[in-house]
């Protein structure tokens, strides 16, 4: 602890230095948390588990919402398929189809089957009454709420539909915080579309051992239509469906590297320059009897404290950034919701102090490793 606080205090002795240090330390950990956070909720949108039970009914060599047309009396025919539990039809209006930050999505579907199929949906202000008796009101997910500022009661339009907000939403699944939720007819008519028609169709099956074989007999029931199907897992759909987005997100790794690089740079230049400017002061401090291990250990200590202080002000800095602007990548209708989960945190204050304590290795060396005749008379 006395080694520490020495540390503590020769870097407080050169605070300007020490503080644009700091900053540097807390920008490259603010982009390698961002970073962390897109590939780890790209992986979870897209890494299949024993949980899923969700299959996507698209309209084959179809991406783009406003492209896949399908009839809505597939769904008759969908429900007598063995092993599956539930299907909703879903029309989709999007303002963007290829990869954007802050896309609208409105989802349409059956106002009186939404809560019954997904009854992870949880409404946390407004109501479902108001939602059911307005054929134009909107349920809107949180992250979309907050990003748009809307509150229930409000009015909103985009991509040409006019709707009143009757509630806001919550849910386990990222894509409902990040929708709006409308009437089925009602956005048929709006998105000119015409009744009848629907982008897709969310088929619940019942084990994820069924996922296989449903999509096959679905795709094969429908084969011969005017409108063939291709049937995906969820997960795999969104991998498949929303290319850019994961070409985009992918190259963001590189990013990452860089950053952390640029943090081990500026660190071990930092401390350097802290070593070689008191060359003399070591000196003393092992005429006085300090051991050149010490002098090593305060060292490392300066450059620990040097990447932890840095690492957990960028890391806190990105933990609000992405809470308080609900960031989200959409493509194709699908959106990506970006938060920072507890793990990243910790990881990233890990490897904060981790090269700290690298970047410090070698001046330490450095400072130890010169003879004391020549340090006293430097």
């Amino acid at each position: 602890m006395k080694l520490l606080t020495l540390a503590f205090k020769n870097l407080t002795r050169h605070r300007l230095r020490s503080l644009l240090t700091i900053l540097g330390v807390a920008a490259g950990m603010f982009l390698y948390t961002a970073v962390q956070t897109m590939q780890s909720s790209l992986a979870k949108a897209t890494e299949a588990n024993a949980t899923d039970t969700t299959l996507v009914v698209y309209r084959e060599n179809r991406f783009c919402p406003s492209t896949s047309r399908l009839p809505e009396h597939y769904l008759a025919t969908i429900k007598k398929i063995r092993g599956v539990k539930e299907v909703i039809p879903i029309q989709i209006a999007v303002n963007n189809c290829g990869a954007s930050l802050d896309v609208i999505t409105f989802r349409g579907v059956p106002a009186e089957t939404l809560m019954s199929y997904n009854p992870n949906i949880e409404i946390i202000s407004g109501s479902y009454k108001d939602f059911t008796n307005r054929s134009d009101a909107a349920l809107v997910g949180k992250n979309f709420a907050q990003r748009r500022n809307l509150s229930p009661g409000d009015k909103f339009e985009a991509v040409g539909v006019n709707v009143q907000v009757a509630g806001i939403i919550q849910s386990d699944s990222p894509q409902d915080n990040n929708v709006a939720y409308v009437h089925l007819p009602f956005l048929q008519q709006a998105s000119r579309i015409g009744l009848g028609v629907v982008t897709q169709f969310n088929v619940r099956v019942q084990s994820s051992d069924l996922l296989k074989s449903v999509a096959a007999e679905i795709d094969q029931t429908f084969q011969a239509d005017q409108q063939p199907t291709h049937t995906r897992p969820e997960k795999a759909f969104f991998a498949e469906t929303a290319k850019q987005m994961i070409e985009l997100i992918g190259f963001t790794h590189w990013l990452g590297l860089g950053a952390v690089l640029a943090v081990l740079g500026l660190v071990a230049n930092a401390v350097l320059l802290i070593v070689r400017g008191r060359v003399k002061e070591t000196a003393i401090l092992q005429t006085l009897g300090f051991s050149r291990q010490a002098i090593g250990i305060i060292v490392l200590m300066e450059g620990i404290l040097l990447g932890a202080l840095g690492g957990l002000s960028g890391i806190l800095g990105a933990y609000l950034f992405f809470h308080f602007r609900a960031i989200t990548i959409g493509n194709e209708g699908l959106t990506l919701s970006l938060a920072p989960e507890p793990a990243i945190i910790f990881s990233g204050i890990s490897v904060a102090v981790l090269l700290g304590m690298l970047a410090s290795i070698y001046p330490a060396w450095k400072a130890t490793s010169r003879p004391l005749i020549h340090s006293l008379s430097s």
